[in-house]
């Protein structure tokens, strides 16, 4: 006779209610603002008195630091499921419309994730760490395509960041800035994967 694993049916229902707060969390975040959440507006999204958040969460902060993680385990896993071709350009033209286009799909995401909105937030050690390896990942496509220079992976960011903040502030939903990714890269990859002066060292 098999016995199944003891259960700790206390701790799934805890998680499943976390799972459950931070999805409102969103939602309200979507509706009035990453400013604007409120845990009173929490709860009762949810059905709770406010003070039972704090079985959950200690903080609003502490809200926004498990959204920190989960939206950069979304960018991981989006990452992950892409098929990254071994040309260097068509490297850089996926690597941009991945980032892009997560960006815009979620303006309150791109918002916590890659721009400081919330006052005096600071992710914790383990949601920032996630963020860091995000970053590596991307490090690490950059050397496949050949580039290991840090200023071109500067230009890059500053490059990607732009066409997203651009999307996201001045047409949410459309495509304005979408559809120049491929154009603005091949801008990019002219100047950082053909012949150029190299750089001086300073």
């Amino acid at each position: 006779m098999v016995v199944a694993p003891n259960r700790d049916r206390r701790a799934e229902r805890r998680e499943s209610t976390r799972l459950e707060i931070l999805e409102a969390a969103w939602e309200l975040a979507r509706a009035n603002g990453l400013a604007g959440l409120s845990l009173r507006d929490v709860a009762a999204s949810i059905g709770i008195r406010p003070p039972s958040l704090y079985w959950y969460f200690n903080s609003k902060h502490a809200i926004y630091d498990a959204m920190f993680a989960e939206g950069n385990r979304q960018l991981l896993a989006r990452l992950a499921e892409q098929k990254w071709p071994k040309d260097p350009r068509a490297i850089l033209r996926l690597c941009a419309r991945v980032f892009v286009n997560f960006s815009a799909e979620d303006a309150e995401r791109y918002q916590l994730l890659f721009q400081r909105t919330i006052p005096d937030f600071e992710p914790s050690p383990e949601s920032y760490a996630l963020a860091v390896e995000v970053f590596e990942q991307m490090r690490a496509r950059f050397a496949a395509a050949g580039l290991r220079d840090p200023v071109h992976f500067d230009m890059w960011t500053a490059l990607v960041g732009g066409l997203s903040a651009q999307q996201t502030t001045n047409d949410p939903g459309g495509h304005r800035w979408l559809r120049l990714i491929d154009e603005m890269v091949d801008m990019y990859a002219d100047h950082v994967l053909g012949t150029h002066t190299p750089r001086r060292q300073r």
